[in-house]
Protein backbone atom coordinates (compact mmCIF):
# COMPACT_ATOMS: atom_id res chain seq x y z
CA UNK A 1 0.00 0.00 0.00
CA UNK A 2 0.97 3.50 -0.93
CA UNK A 3 -0.48 6.86 -1.24
CA UNK A 4 -1.26 6.32 -4.56
CA UNK A 5 -3.74 3.51 -3.92
CA UNK A 6 -5.12 4.86 -0.77
CA UNK A 7 -9.06 4.37 -0.18
CA UNK A 8 -11.66 4.36 2.53
CA UNK A 9 -12.70 1.32 3.93
CA UNK A 10 -15.98 -0.51 2.19
CA UNK A 11 -18.98 1.55 3.42
CA UNK A 12 -17.43 4.21 5.44
CA UNK A 13 -18.28 6.91 3.19
CA UNK A 14 -21.60 7.70 2.19
CA UNK A 15 -21.79 11.01 0.10
CA UNK A 16 -22.16 10.74 -3.60
CA UNK A 17 -23.59 13.87 -3.98
CA UNK A 18 -23.55 15.78 -7.06
CA UNK A 19 -21.73 19.01 -6.45
CA UNK A 20 -24.01 21.54 -7.84
CA UNK A 21 -22.92 25.43 -8.40
CA UNK A 22 -19.29 24.84 -8.25
CA UNK A 23 -18.30 27.12 -11.52
CA UNK A 24 -18.95 25.98 -15.26
CA UNK A 25 -15.68 23.49 -15.73
CA UNK A 26 -18.00 21.39 -12.85
CA UNK A 27 -20.56 20.74 -15.73
CA UNK A 28 -23.32 22.01 -12.72
CA UNK A 29 -22.26 25.70 -12.89
CA UNK A 30 -24.51 28.00 -13.90
CA UNK A 31 -28.34 27.00 -12.95
CA UNK A 32 -26.93 24.59 -11.10
CA UNK A 33 -29.47 21.79 -12.97
CA UNK A 34 -32.34 24.31 -11.75
CA UNK A 35 -33.47 25.19 -14.92
CA UNK A 36 -34.17 28.72 -16.05
CA UNK A 37 -36.32 30.91 -13.82
CA UNK A 38 -39.67 30.17 -11.99
CA UNK A 39 -40.03 29.62 -8.25
CA UNK A 40 -38.35 26.35 -7.97
CA UNK A 41 -35.03 28.32 -9.66
CA UNK A 42 -35.51 30.50 -6.81
CA UNK A 43 -32.92 29.89 -3.32
CA UNK A 44 -35.20 29.63 -0.39
CA UNK A 45 -37.95 28.43 -2.22
CA UNK A 46 -40.46 25.85 -0.80
CA UNK A 47 -43.84 24.63 -1.61
CA UNK A 48 -46.62 25.41 0.37
CA UNK A 49 -48.60 22.26 1.30
CA UNK A 50 -51.68 21.74 -0.58
CA UNK A 51 -49.92 24.35 -3.47
CA UNK A 52 -51.42 23.64 -7.30
CA UNK A 53 -49.54 25.78 -8.82
CA UNK A 54 -51.62 28.52 -8.96
CA UNK A 55 -55.23 26.80 -9.57
CA UNK A 56 -57.40 27.54 -6.14
CA UNK A 57 -56.69 24.18 -4.30
CA UNK A 58 -58.92 21.80 -3.77
CA UNK A 59 -59.51 22.79 0.47
CA UNK A 60 -60.43 26.22 -0.48
CA UNK A 61 -62.59 25.04 -3.19
CA UNK A 62 -65.21 22.53 -0.84
CA UNK A 63 -67.72 24.61 0.48
CA UNK A 64 -67.34 24.15 3.86
CA UNK A 65 -70.23 24.10 6.51
CA UNK A 66 -71.45 22.72 10.00
CA UNK A 67 -69.68 23.53 13.41
CA UNK A 68 -67.33 22.01 15.71
CA UNK A 69 -67.71 22.54 19.40
CA UNK A 70 -64.47 22.48 20.87
CA UNK A 71 -65.89 22.04 24.33
CA UNK A 72 -67.91 19.10 23.55
CA UNK A 73 -67.29 15.87 26.12
CA UNK A 74 -67.14 13.00 24.46
CA UNK A 75 -68.62 9.65 26.85
CA UNK A 76 -68.46 6.34 26.19
CA UNK A 77 -71.79 4.54 26.13
CA UNK A 78 -72.39 1.11 28.39
CA UNK A 79 -75.59 0.10 28.27
CA UNK A 80 -77.84 -2.27 30.65
CA UNK A 81 -77.77 -5.15 28.35
CA UNK A 82 -73.86 -5.21 28.74
CA UNK A 83 -74.08 -4.70 32.60
CA UNK A 84 -76.95 -7.69 32.40
CA UNK A 85 -74.46 -10.08 30.73
CA UNK A 86 -70.99 -8.45 33.36
CA UNK A 87 -73.70 -9.57 36.49
CA UNK A 88 -74.73 -13.28 34.16
CA UNK A 89 -70.67 -14.20 33.62
CA UNK A 90 -69.95 -13.22 37.24
CA UNK A 91 -67.85 -10.43 36.95
CA UNK A 92 -69.81 -8.42 39.33
CA UNK A 93 -71.54 -9.16 41.63
CA UNK A 94 -73.56 -6.37 43.75
CA UNK A 95 -71.07 -2.99 42.16
CA UNK A 96 -70.63 -1.74 39.18
CA UNK A 97 -67.75 1.30 39.44
CA UNK A 98 -65.47 3.14 37.11
CA UNK A 99 -62.25 0.76 37.71
CA UNK A 100 -64.42 -2.43 36.80
CA UNK A 101 -65.29 -1.21 33.76
CA UNK A 102 -61.56 -0.16 32.98
CA UNK A 103 -60.57 -4.34 33.67
CA UNK A 104 -63.30 -5.50 31.09
CA UNK A 105 -62.01 -2.62 28.82
CA UNK A 106 -65.50 -1.09 28.58
CA UNK A 107 -63.79 2.52 29.60
CA UNK A 108 -60.45 3.79 30.01
CA UNK A 109 -59.13 5.17 32.71
CA UNK A 110 -59.48 8.78 30.98
CA UNK A 111 -63.08 8.36 29.22
CA UNK A 112 -66.68 9.66 30.75
CA UNK A 113 -68.64 6.99 30.82
CA UNK A 114 -72.56 7.20 30.39
CA UNK A 115 -75.02 4.34 31.25
CA UNK A 116 -77.57 3.87 27.92
CA UNK A 117 -81.05 2.60 28.50
CA UNK A 118 -80.91 -0.68 26.05
CA UNK A 119 -81.55 -3.80 26.96
CA UNK A 120 -83.38 -4.43 30.50
CA UNK A 121 -81.50 -5.25 34.05
CA UNK A 122 -82.86 -7.79 36.56
CA UNK A 123 -80.08 -7.96 38.63
CA UNK A 124 -79.66 -5.85 41.67
CA UNK A 125 -76.77 -3.63 41.00
CA UNK A 126 -75.17 -0.91 42.75
CA UNK A 127 -74.07 1.27 39.65
CA UNK A 128 -71.32 4.24 39.53
CA UNK A 129 -71.06 6.34 36.43
CA UNK A 130 -70.71 9.74 35.09
CA UNK A 131 -74.33 10.33 33.72
CA UNK A 132 -76.95 8.56 33.13
CA UNK A 133 -79.90 8.30 30.41
CA UNK A 134 -83.53 8.73 32.25
CA UNK A 135 -84.67 5.29 31.40
CA UNK A 136 -81.54 3.67 32.43
CA UNK A 137 -82.07 5.08 35.38
CA UNK A 138 -85.17 4.34 36.06
CA UNK A 139 -84.39 0.84 35.13
CA UNK A 140 -81.68 0.41 37.43
CA UNK A 141 -84.16 2.12 40.24
CA UNK A 142 -86.98 -0.62 39.19
CA UNK A 143 -84.78 -3.69 39.52
CA UNK A 144 -83.91 -2.34 43.15
CA UNK A 145 -80.23 -0.76 42.37
CA UNK A 146 -78.77 2.29 43.12
CA UNK A 147 -77.21 5.02 40.87
CA UNK A 148 -74.22 7.02 42.13
CA UNK A 149 -73.13 9.85 39.65
CA UNK A 150 -69.24 10.55 39.88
Amino acid sequence: MNLSNLQPAEGSTHNQNKRLGRGEGSGKGGTASRGHKGAKSRSGYSKKIGFEGGQMPLQRRVPKFGFKNINRKEYQGINLDTIQMLVDNGVITDTLDFSVLVETRLATKNSLVKILGRGELTTKVKVSAHKFTATAKAAIEAAGGEVVSL
